[in-house]
């Protein structure tokens, strides 16, 4: 796209002036929590450095300790040109950091963040000075399983299928000098039936300023042609426009709407330009996409018609690096290895992925569910938490057309008696209709796998090893299916106590899983195979087994890659494949059932 400059962290709110933080950062362990009241947001000697933003227990930060330390210590320099303050704000960026967050600037303490995986930013504007700047980072974590903290494991070794803990800065870190008065927030929803953008505008800007003078500028291309040009008056902070895109170009063209799918991800170019009488005062490149997910009865329709969803488990972790990608290429990498086995799609498990990997779905065409990382108890303060930053990662990945359906909730995790207790079923309807408060064009899953509560979708796991047993399962039809407790895991039912299935469509979004025995320890579902002739005769019985059912709209294969003590990837953690592609995908591919029906 035309606003893309490589390794920017926010890929649809682009300004071209910013700095990279990312590098070598001073680092200290506070195990007596004493860095505070020793006031080392002064400054602090230590001995220890680390490669921001790989986290101290991975092997890319320089340190590997993979031992709990709960409280830990940043701190770098940063040039700051006051010259350029007169009109402008500098403000930095943490686009994920695990779990409370504190900087300090010069010594001066500049605000605090609570979440491990939404992005925050604090101006500092009033604590810089010309010249050099200390920045200094503390960040709290724990092993408590109240807050939001996906797959990382909360005991002193990992076990089952939790992983070594994140602690501390692990996304970009970086810089920029914003306008005074600029564009703070752009939200995007595509209208295909009108066949039009509209649009909703946050712009920062003195009170005295909201006059009618200033302008909102909105330029649209298409694969380098200009499809529209709009001028918007500021008269507050918050704008309603549209864009029409069925016009006649400005050379006498009559545009095409088009729309994205896997297919053929189509993508607009999208410009906003801030002006006072002509002058430009904030520039910020984005990039949109006309599309429709939508459920009509059973079926999941994409701009109008049936979508049958060949997605993967992916839960973004690397040998290396664990939950932080080590580059914008290894992230390219999944993509296109994900497409090179047939999926159109993945489900991003526990965890919400850099936004740069959003991008590349965007311009690959790869389906993304979005997933919450789960708590692990239910309480007040869970409660509120999760509630809080579920909603800022709708807000902060709203624009992206890759993300087909929200997934709020997994399995129970953290509600672990919503079969039975209101207050737990109220909590998934709640975080339902929030949702839908922000987003009334996506479907929402509510505890994915099984004891729904008011999903768009129903979905269900099973992990049976045998095509032959899985098929007659659910070929004994949807609806005994789901009003009965006949899959694999028998303690558990389709619908929570009080509720019952009303003719969604149905996805099987976890199966699989097969360990395929290299020499290594670690476990999969099921027994393991040691040959790959094994391992391919299992795969084509169960993935077919699930592509026969007429009435079953998609699946979701566990997994991508293998992780850590989890060995059930089509790839180890280097990404190797463990049997051709071309096999996977032709598997993958054959239309039967729901596909040939469609």
């Amino acid at each position: 796209m035309e606003c893309y400059i490589k390794d920017y962290p926010r890929p649809q709110f682009v300004r071209k002036s910013w700095e990279n933080l990312n590098g070598i950062w001073d680092f200290r362990f506070d195990d007596e929590n004493a860095g505070e009241n020793e006031k080392w947001y002064e400054g602090f000697e230590s001995d220890l450095q680390i490669r921001v933003p790989f986290t101290y227990e991975t092997e890319l930060s320089n340190i590997r300790d993979e031992t709990r330390h709960d409280n830990v210590w940043y701190h770098r320099t940063v040039e700051v040109d006051a010259s350029r303050l007169k009109d402008s704000r500098y403000v930095i960026h943490f686009e994920g950091s695990d779990y409370l967050t504190r900087l300090w600037v010069n010594g001066r303490y500049a605000g605090s963040h609570r979440g491990g995986y939404v992005r925050f930013s604090f101006d500092i504007t009033q604590l810089v000075k010309d010249g050099k700047n200390s920045l200094t980072v503390k960040v709290e974590d724990s092993f408590d399983t109240q807050q939001p903290r996906g797959k990382q494991r909360w005991k002193d070794l990992s076990f089952g299928c939790w992983y070594v803990q994140t602690t501390g800065i692990w996304k970009t870190v970086w810089a920029e000098y914003v306008p005074e008065i600029s564009l703070v927030n752009v939200k995007m929803t595509p209208d295909c039936e009108a066949d039009r953008l509209n649009l909703e505008l946050d712009v920062r800007a003195p009170k005295d300023r909201f006059n009618g003078e200033l302008m909102v500028e909105t330029t649209v291309s298409f694969s380098g042609q200009l499809i529209s040009r709009t001028f918007t008056a500021v008269v507050n902070g918050h704008i309603n426009s549209c864009v029409d895109l069925a016009v006649q170009t400005p050379e006498g063209f009559a545009h095409q709407v088009r729309c994205w799918s896997p297919a053929r991800p189509d993508l607009y170019d999208i410009l906003f330009r801030i002006t006072d009488k002509g002058a430009v005062l904030d520039e910020v490149g984005s990039y949109f996409a006309m599309r429709e997910i939508r459920i009509d009865g059973s079926n999941i329709l994409l701009n109008g018609s049936p979508l049958y969803q060949r997605l993967i488990l992916d839960q973004g972790y690397w040998k290396d690096s664990h939950l932080t990608p080590p580059s914008e290429e290894a992230l390219i990498e999944d993509i296109d290895k994900i497409h090179a086995l047939g999926y159109n799609g993945l489900r991003k498990h526990q965890k919400t992925e850099d936004e740069r990997f959003l991008y590349w779905c965007d311009k690959k065409g790869m389906l993304v569910w979005s997933e919450a990382p789960a708590a692990y108890d239910y309480t007040d303060y869970a409660v509120t938490e999760f509630t809080a930053q579920w909603m800022e990662i709708v807000k902060q990945n709203y624009n992206h057309p890759c993300i087909i359906t929200w997934t709020p909730f997994n399995e129970s995790w953290g509600i672990s008696r919503i079969k039975t207790r209101k207050d737990q079923q109220h909590f998934t309807e709640a975080i339902y209709y929030l949702t839908k408060s922000l987003d009334k064009t996506r479907p929402v899953i509510v505890n994915d796998g099984w004891e729904h509560t008011v999903s768009d979708i129903i979905t269900l796991h099973d992990y049976e090893a045998s095509g032959d047993i899985l098929k007659a399962r659910y070929s004994q039809g949807r609806d005994r299916i789901l009003q009965s407790a006949l899959y694999h895991n028998k303690d558990r039912s389709a619908f929570a106590d009080g509720y019952e299935y009303r003719g969604q469509p149905v996805i099987i979004s976890e199966f699989g899983g097969i360990a395929f025995d290299n020499g290594e320890s670690g476990w999969g579902y099921g027994d393991k195979v040691d040959t790959k002739e094994a391992f391919v005769q299992r795969f084509d019985s169960i993935t077919t087994a699930i592509k026969e059912l007429s009435y079953v709209c998609g699946f979701c294969y566990t997994q991508v890659t293998d992780v850590q003590q989890e060995i059930n990837g089509l790839m180890d953690m280097e990404r190797n494949f463990k049997v051709e592609p071309e096999i996977i995908r032709e598997i993958n591919m054959r239309k039967v059932g729901y596909e040939k029906k469609v």
